[in-house]
């Protein structure tokens, strides 16, 4: 093993296995620190990754060529395309994972990266000189060097869990809490916060009765996160929905007054958007019921995970509570629920390439950003250990703009906006989402991924193949003509007028009465309809369906993107501009954008102070 790194990557999970990885694959020798060997990408919420905007991510991950859509296809026991009665834009993919076939996919696939060294123990202090992250020292006394460090330390710094009245220090079930780095991080300069995460009940499968449940099946042709050839899922587990009522409620209601919640005893705030089951019924008083999904966690387990039933409430209390939700009147109990509060740093203290401004050359990325969820964390700790990378082979940064990924938008947000509350990606916080489908990922990031060396060339090569059968796909439909006898009747059923001569199949395609399903049939008229695959055909219908409105985005994402290339010395004078607004200047000082375009996305940074800096830079 060597003592000496190119870069080290701190914690196992998500971010780190990403970061581990990317920065592994394009070259630099990489030590992982993980305080447990046995869960190296273990799923500590929900077994099941993607979701909606959250399935767009993973896509994108798989797009650049990270593992995260490969290891999802290789685990997933069931896959559902949510959100197919919208547009495209709203498709989201996501899947129920076998929680420890996913574990140990991942550790395999790093296992099988030469370049990736591991090592067991806690990290509790960066070495830090002149300004320069240049290693790391464990709890065990060890010291490693590095030319850059990428902390990914999830629930874990100073993590304290709670159940009712109990308080136990770690930051994941039976696993310690790392002390020491935050209170040195700040001693650097940092600014730290405290935030809050929770996980509900895990129940035996075997001791519910699924015939007072709603079955949630999968897609009948499942589909897939990424865009290798990874296995077609055959077989699917089913999902169940079930409901609390009034007497779940008022057993709930009896540990109010231990809830750590409510009594103040945690001080984090936790996810708007994934409350626990006390805040639920505590903030929206007026529902007398609330959707539970019951999912197995695996295909040879009968270990069964309750979402919906986050809670810190005492165990007896959540037993009882469980006890009266349909279908659970028997119900055995694994262990119970718990809430996790734990350090992060704000993140606007880091640039868009997720490198710290105070120190050089130290990454954060996941949970310590002030993020939840699996797939926020993946992408982060890709886009970290990609510029790790390149900051030690002295190669220009990394980035993606908002136009370009949900990546962009989550990043650009982190640091510009910060976050007080855990960070979770929706796609309304994409302002050119029709453009960031799932479906077209490989189209807009593959070439990226493919020049900074992480895409393979077989990625690649694939991607060309799929832009190439849609071009030809649409030339073929532009030169098709429809005659009227061919779809009259069938356009009056949808209530769309009739052709009077021949038409184009291009512009009929384009009916707001015609849907996406309908298309597809339309194609059967093509007198020479190439021989392409179904992920072809579905893009090509996409491109043509929506082309006024893809046109329209992006001639705005153009117009804004102008700004984005206007780049401001992260060592500019601020003070120098008499002129622009004391908030403003304030927070152009503490944040430092790194161009104009993100300057102008800082609340407290007027329209006005925008057009300074622009006078100022002659434009």
């Amino acid at each position: 093993m060597y003592s000496s790194y190119d870069v080290i990557v701190v914690g196992a999970g998500h971010a780190g296995c990403e970061a581990a990885n990317a920065a592994a694959t394009m070259g630099s020798r990489v030590l992982l620190i993980t305080t447990n060997m046995q869960t190296i990408a273990q799923m500590s919420c929900n077994p099941a990754m993607g979701g909606v905007a959250k399935g767009q991510i993973v896509r994108e991950v798989d797009a650049l060529g990270g593992l995260s859509g490969i290891i999802s296809d290789k685990s997933m026991i069931q896959f559902r395309m949510l959100n197919r009665s919208k547009g495209p834009a709203m498709w989201s993919p996501r899947c129920q994972s076998d929680r420890n076939v996913f574990a140990w996919e991942w550790r395999k696939a790093l296992e099988e990266n030469k370049n990736v060294d591991f090592w067991q123990d806690t990290v509790n202090e960066v070495i830090v000189k002149d300004g320069h992250a240049v290693g790391v020292k464990t709890s065990l006394g060890v010291e490693f060097s590095a030319k850059a460090v990428v902390l990914t330390n999830g629930t874990f710094l100073n993590g304290q869990m709670f159940i009712g009245e109990k308080v136990f220090g770690g930051g994941r079930t039976a696993e310690r809490s790392a002390t020491g780095l935050t209170e040195q991080l700040v001693s650097l300069g940092f600014e730290a916060g405290r935030m809050k995460t929770g996980t509900p009940p895990r129940v035996d499968g075997r001791s519910l009765n699924y015939d007072l449940m709603e079955e949630q099946l999968g897609d009948e042709n499942p589909g897939k996160f990424s865009y290798t050839n990874t296995p077609a899922l055959t077989k699917q587990r089913s999902c169940w929905i079930t409901y609390t009522n009034q007497e779940v409620h008022d057993e709930l209601k009896k540990g109010f007054e231990k809830s750590p919640m409510f009594t103040g005893r945690i001080k984090g705030l936790g996810p708007r958007y994934c409350p626990s089951v006390e805040d639920k019924i505590n903030r929206f008083a007026d529902k007398d019921r609330h959707q539970i999904f019951v999912e197995p966690e695996g295909w040879d387990t009968v270990e069964v995970y309750v979402n919906g039933f986050s809670t810190s409430l005492p165990e007896t209390v959540q037993y009882n509570a469980l006890r009266k939700i349909p279908g659970f009147e028997n119900v055995r109990m694994f262990r119970p629920g718990y809430a996790v509060e734990y350090d992060f740093f704000p993140p606007t203290q880091l640039k868009p390439t997720l490198e710290t401004q105070l120190v050089q050359n130290l990454f954060f990325a996941g949970q310590i950003n002030g993020t939840t969820g699996y797939e926020e964390a993946a992408c982060q700790g890709l886009m970290a250990g990609i510029n790790a990378h390149r900051n030690v082979a002295e190669e220009a940064e990394f980035t993606i703009k908002r136009s370009e990924g949900y990546i962009g938008v989550l990043i650009d947000d982190l640091i510009t906006k910060g976050t007080e509350e855990p960070y979770r990606m929706f796609t309304s916080r994409a302002e050119y989402r029709t453009l960031l489908r799932q479906d077209n990922a490989d189209l807009r990031l593959t070439e990226k991924g493919y020049a900074i060396g992480l895409a393979s060339q077989e990625r690649y090569d694939a991607m060309v193949e799929k832009k190439n059968g849609v071009a030809q796909l649409t030339e073929a439909i532009r030169a098709a003509k429809v005659k009227p006898e061919e779809v009259n009747s069938w356009l009056e059923d949808k209530g769309s007028a009739p052709l009077r001569e021949k038409s184009s199949l291009y512009t009929l395609m384009k009916r707001p009465e015609v849907e996406q399903d309908d298309v597809k049939n339309l194609l059967k008229l093509l007198p020479n309809m190439p021989e392409v695959g179904e992920e072809i055909i579905e893009q090509t219908v996409i491109e043509i369906k929506y082309e006024d409105y893809l046109n329209r985005e992006k001639q705005n994402a153009e117009k804004l993107d102008k700004w984005e290339s206007l780049s401001i010395n992260p060592t500019f004078d601020y003070d120098r501009l008499k002129a622009l607004s004391f908030e403003g200047k304030e927070k152009l000082k503490r944040l430092r954008p790194s161009t104009i375009g993100q300057a102008s996305r800082i609340s407290g940074v007027s329209p006005s102070d925008v057009s300074i800096l622009l006078v100022y830079m002659g434009r």
